[in-house]
């Protein structure tokens, strides 16, 4: 079984089309959904109520809470999922009906061993300093290129529960590229991958920063990047030279941002 973790808030435009989005998947096994709905003050509620009531064959837990953050809700979902792996949609996001189906059948290949899986996002393409093995046609995901650049978008995710016993829960204190830091922690003891095919419509079609939500505040997002790194440091992942390379690099990043937003 999949255990979807869904945080809500304010989704009443988006909400439906991401349920929807699963009840079109074409992988033929379980899903258990639990949305958490984080304090939403529009129709989120109603919506996902009205959802539960006419799919009675789709097993969807709905939660309420109050307005904590995105990883306080997805947060209170792990801690209920009971699924033997856990997939990630945000409540702007849709997936392709064949995402779970392609992501599967990789993580069940006992040959591959592989214990975390993402894919591409709306136009998101493969770049430095990520390449497509040319033995498996993934992308490898270590940490130190999550560093220099992030991959994985939350929708995108799937994984093994033994991700999760061995790497926790997102930090709830972050509120900033908290998913960056989830992804740092969790390759420590993971082997990761991307899957390079398009599985995921983001925000409808969306950039990826500087246009709307959390990811429009570039200066807090750098904030928490600079977190990032500094953990990573704190907790012995990189070395001293290494921390001063990526405190350099992506401050000339955020230099650049307001840029590339434009374009």
């Amino acid at each position: 079984m999949i255990s979807v973790i869904i945080p809500v808030f304010n989704a009443e435009k988006s909400v439906e089309k991401s349920l929807d989005s699963i009840k079109n998947q074409t992988w033929k096994g379980e899903f258990e959904i639990i949305a958490v709905n984080d304090g939403s003050t529009d129709r989120s509620r109603e919506i996902i109520e009205s959802y539960q009531r006419k799919n009675p064959q789709m097993k969807i837990k709905l939660i309420h809470q109050e307005n904590g953050g995105v990883s306080k809700a997805r947060n209170a979902a792990l801690q209920l999922a009971e699924g033997e792996y856990i997939a990630l949609l945000d409540s702007d996001d849709e997936w392709m009906p064949e995402k779970t189906e392609r992501q599967m059948k990789i993580l069940v290949d006992s040959n591959l061993n592989i214990d975390f899986i993402t894919s591409l996002w709306n136009n998101e393409k493969i770049g430095f300093p990520y390449s497509v093995d040319s033995q498996n046609q993934m992308v490898k995901i270590t940490l130190k290129k999550l560093l220099i650049k992030i991959t994985g978008q939350t929708s995108t995710a799937l994984f093994k529960r033994k991700v999760l016993e061995n790497t926790g829960y997102f930090d709830e204190n972050q509120r900033y590229s908290e998913d960056a830091n989830y992804w740092m922690r969790i390759s420590a003891n993971n082997k990761m991958y991307l899957l390079p095919e398009k599985l995921v419509i983001a925000g409808a079609g969306k950039k990826s920063f500087g246009v709307s939500g959390l990811s429009a505040n570039l200066t807090e997002m750098e904030k928490g990047i600079q977190k990032n790194i500094r953990e990573m440091y704190q907790t012995k992942r990189i070395n001293l030279t290494e921390y001063l390379l990526y405190f350099v690099f992506s401050k000339l990043k955020y230099l650049m941002r307001p840029l590339r937003a434009r374009i």
